[in-house]
């Protein structure tokens, strides 16, 4: 990789992680690993069974399968190094690593917040526009929305990111963090950041706040819509279709705005490492397992693909 930033760029970043708790570092590694092949699995699990099942080739599912990829590889963008860090004494990443790892995390961080926007809407129609879902919801559309959902967290990560990568470090290279975060090598340059820092609060507030207000717009007008249906069992399968999309929101927005309004104390930044942990590496786990197991559709295909495999492979 070419290399943007003037020679006062280090070689390597030292990423400091939780040096700071060192016998809590063997204890991380083991969870830590354990919700990586968790959530890979998982998630080729919910893409797999997506793919192969046609009673779920439908939007949601479609876009499903959109946050599943996402989620692998924002968590394989993050999580390898972390456990490199974890194991051994070296707490280093290259600069090109670096580099690759906030480009990537922020692409799939901005395109998630889009793409959460997007499902709501689908929920939305699909409850309080239901006779005009098939029509709306045809095709072209879920692909486009899902392409304009990867398109904007990739110019976004494209326009932060660059814009970061231009700054001089003048030697600075430790990250108190356990990935490289855009805010945090903002504040390791020397020269004045505050044309980053605009563009930083306004992406925010386009890609993050925005998607929120959409969410929670679609939510209010689908509580409306539930609380208009007299039976009680139209209203459960109502909830239900929209209980594992409100889920994941929770956790993916709740965890970001918790660390951003810690307060700015000398603690709050390791509490933020926390979160941000969380976030990284326990969210992209749990999607699949909230779709799986609060999802019947899921449930249903998952077992028809098992016991096909299963009477095929007795049959052999």
């Amino acid at each position: 990789m070419m290399r943007i930033a003037n020679a006062s760029s280090p070689e390597v970043f030292i990423l400091l992680g939780f040096s700071a708790r060192p016998s809590l570092e063997p204890i991380l590694f083991i969870f830590v690993l354990i919700f990586y092949v968790v959530s890979i699995a998982g998630n080729s699990i919910i893409i797999l069974v997506s793919c192969m099942d046609v009673r779920l080739h439908t939007p949601m599912y479609f876009f499903l399968t959109n946050l599943s990829f996402l989620d692998i590889t924002f968590i394989t963008s993050i999580v390898p190094q972390l456990l490199v860090n974890l194991w051994g004494p070296e707490k280093i990443i290259s600069y090109e690593g670096c580099v690759v790892q906030f480009y990537i995390s922020h692409w799939m961080g901005a395109t998630e917040c889009v793409l959460l926007a997007v499902m709501s809407y689908d929920r939305y129609t699909a409850i309080c526009r239901p006779l005009h879902y098939a029509v709306i919801m045809q095709q072209h559309l879920c692909v486009g929305l899902a392409f304009t959902s990867w398109l904007g967290g990739l110019i976004t990560s494209l326009v932060g990111s660059t814009l970061t990568i231009l700054l001089p470090l003048c030697g600075n290279n430790h990250i108190d963090h356990f990935f490289c975060e855009m805010p945090l090598i903002l504040q390791l340059a020397c020269v004045d950041t505050s044309l980053n820092e605009i563009e930083m609060y306004l992406a925010s507030f386009i890609v993050v706040v925005l998607p929120l207000g959409l969410i929670l717009v679609s939510y209010g007008h689908i509580a409306r819509a539930v609380l208009k249906i007299r039976s009680a069992e139209g209203r459960r399968k109502a909830f239900n279709t929209c209980s594992s999309h409100v889920a994941v929101v929770s956790l993916f927005y709740g965890s970001i705005i918790f660390m951003y309004l810690q307060p700015a104390k000398s603690n709050s930044h390791e509490q933020g490492k926390f979160i941000a942990l969380f976030y990284t590496v326990v969210t992209p786990m749990l999607n699949p397992l909230i779709y799986t197991l609060r999802n019947k559709d899921v449930k249903r295909a998952l077992n028809h693909i098992l016991l096909e495999n299963c009477c095929g492979f007795a049959e052999k």
